[in-house]
């Protein structure tokens, strides 16, 4: 029997979560992450640190916050994105205290924590080893009609509410000591946020709908008798998986707490198999640097390029969607900057940015503030947020090396982000150059650079993005790139490696970047059958980079990604990667 360590580690918003740890005689072979399901706790998974036999591996275990031994409101978090998050921390804290590189991690996650790990992969990206992925609760059994919308409901007009859960502890296992402990454990918790419970079906469809972007090796356990969550989402997850590496196995007569159950050896049997198989082989994964070729999201792209014919339904539906949102702009000031300038051209963002209902009266600004509260919107707002908050970072770690902050943004729009992420972080970096293509663009963002008095520090000039030897010869070296919204636009993968190896060429070794990304989207056929771009008044036809997509083409320039952020929705991310030396 392995002895576990309670330790504690400080996640993103500095609250201490409880984990424990099995470390090994000798140094570690890799490390094993074990996630509990709702409800419960890492002591409920504990066993699985004897049972999986894997004595050279490190094994850890955590509370998610809202459980167990960890702080915060029982079955509560402050949104699922942020338990995802956590989770990210979490791993980034094992591969710093205990010296385990992340591709020698493994997870290993039931249920809820099987959700979450499904969504980090999805989200971030991750380089681990392996996931092991036993009966997900893509989609929780409410038995309940019409359950779902109400619970939406109530969150909306009554939020802060808890329900219970209904499932007894003999429909989770066929094990009768595992049935009389979850009785008597008074660290198991029935409720759960209402808010959690919806965000958790949010992600999980966003996740079953995406799953070819996650290419982690993945095996998937489900429970051929589970009383508690739907196997069907589970199948199709399995089937869109994007990775080559994965294996199904569904266990007759199995109930929901797959590796807990009475005869649980042989799902135990067939993960142990599964990682070991992992660890055996060199860590694998696809190359994406040409997926704007062959990728599902280039063949998304060109559905969404293809036009409908008015002789359809959706062919009409999305003539009068277009037809509406004209009458939208003689009121809806956001909707006439999107028809005059491209709803993705500068002068949009620079207007969503700023978040001021303008309009023709009453009506005209109602109008516009249904239209600034759509979701991307509301993303990009975000993204802002994020942007800011990644500037200021590399900012801090640059003066910590003791190095100039020269500031390199080469497609700034009208560089409000930039700008206020340096008028409202202290210290004032000590060059700014700010690029754009659009003359409108670099005239505006020189008018902006005048109001918030900047110009001793800060310039703006017309630059193509994508022209590798435009970056040639600045003065001074720029430490630090930015490069936000635009890549999202070209579909071309070899416009962006363009771009990124004139980054490259530009920051010197222990410089960094900037970058954001868009691996998802919920209104892309809205955006491409609606709305024109920049470009002429063509369509808006995005083609979504998954996370692993963007951070290879980030890392063949020569950048090694260090942060992340992502909004509650999955739908814009910002990362912070250091350029690496030569090799």
């Amino acid at each position: 029997m392995r002895t576990a360590q309670e330790k504690t580690f400080i996640t993103h918003d500095g609250v201490a979560l409880f984990y424990r740890h099995w470390p090994t005689e000798e140094t570690p072979r890799g490390a094993v992450i074990l996630l509990h399901r709702g409800h419960e706790h890492s002591g409920r998974v504990a066993h699985l640190a004897d049972e999986l036999d894997l004595p050279d591996f490190a094994f850890f275990a955590w509370d998610a916050r809202g459980h167990g031994c960890s702080p915060g409101a029982r079955g509560d978090s402050p949104s699922f994105a942020a338990s995802v998050r956590d989770l990210q921390v979490f791993v980034e804290h094992i591969a710093r205290t205990y010296g385990i590189a992340v591709q020698d991690i493994a997870v290993v996650a039931q249920s809820v924590g099987a959700v979450l790990a499904a969504t980090w992969a999805h989200d971030y990206a991750p380089q681990v080893r392996c996931m092991v992925l036993a009966s997900p609760a893509f989609k929780v059994k409410l038995y309940v009609p019409f359950a779902r919308p109400a619970l939406k409901l109530l969150e909306a007009i009554w939020p802060g509410r808890f329900v219970n859960s209904y499932v007894k502890p003999k429909l989770l296992t066929h094990d009768p000591a595992r049935i009389a402990s979850y009785d008597t454990d008074t660290l198991v918790t029935r409720a759960i946020s209402v808010k959690i419970l919806t965000q958790l079906y949010e992600a999980a469809e966003r996740v079953v709908a995406d799953a070819r972007a996650i290419s982690v090796p993945t095996q998937v356990l489900i429970s051929g008798s589970d009383w508690v969550v739907h196997a069907g989402p589970q199948h199709k997850f399995f089937e869109e998986l994007g990775t080559p590496i994965k294996e199904r196995r569904v266990l007759p007569g199995f109930y929901h707490d797959t590796l807990g159950e009475l005869d649980r050896s042989s799902a135990v049997g067939h993960a142990r198999r599964f990682i070991l198989e992992r660890f055996f082989e060199k860590p694998k994964r696809p190359t994406l640097l040409e997926a704007d070729l062959w990728g599902h999201t280039r063949d998304e792209a060109d559905r969404l390029a293809t036009p409908l014919s008015l002789g359809t339904a959706r062919g009409i539906y999305w003539a009068m969607t277009r037809f509406w949102l004209k009458v939208g702009g003689l009121f809806s000031r956001g909707i006439k900057v999107g028809h005059q300038t491209g709803f993705d051209s500068g002068s949009s963002l620079d207007y969503v940015y700023r978040n001021t209902p303008e309009g023709l009266g009453p009506i005209g600004r109602l109008v516009d503030k249904i239209y600034l509260a759509s979701i991307g919107w509301r993303g990009i707002r975000q993204r802002k947020v994020h942007a800011e908050e990644m500037i200021r970072s590399a900012m801090a770690k640059l003066r910590k090396d003791g190095r100039p902050v020269h500031i390199l943004d080469i497609a700034a729009g009208h560089g409000r982000y930039v700008l206020e992420a340096l008028t409202e972080g202290g210290q004032r970096p000590d060059s700014i150059l700010l690029r754009d293509f659009s003359p409108i663009n670099v005239e505006a963002g020189q008018k902006l650079i005048q109001s918030k008095g900047l110009q001793d520090v800060a310039r703006f000039v017309q630059a193509d993005a994508f022209s590798t030897a435009s970056f040639a010869g600045l003065d001074p070296v720029p430490t630090l790139g930015i490069v936000s919204g635009l890549y999202e636009l070209f579909p071309e993968n070899e416009l962006v490696r363009r771009s990124l190896a004139g980054m490259a060429s530009a920051i010197p070794e222990g410089g960094y970047l900037v970058y954001t990304g868009q691996p998802w989207h919920p209104q892309l056929e809205l955006i491409a059958r609606a709305l024109t771009s920049h470009r002429q008044g063509q369509a808006w036809v995005m083609r979504r980079r998954t996370q692993e997509e963007m951070d290879q083409l980030v890392a063949e320039a020569g950048f090694e990604k260090i942060d992340q952020r992502i909004d509650g929705w999955g739908i814009f991310t910002v990362s912070l990667a250091r350029r690496r030396g030569a090799a």
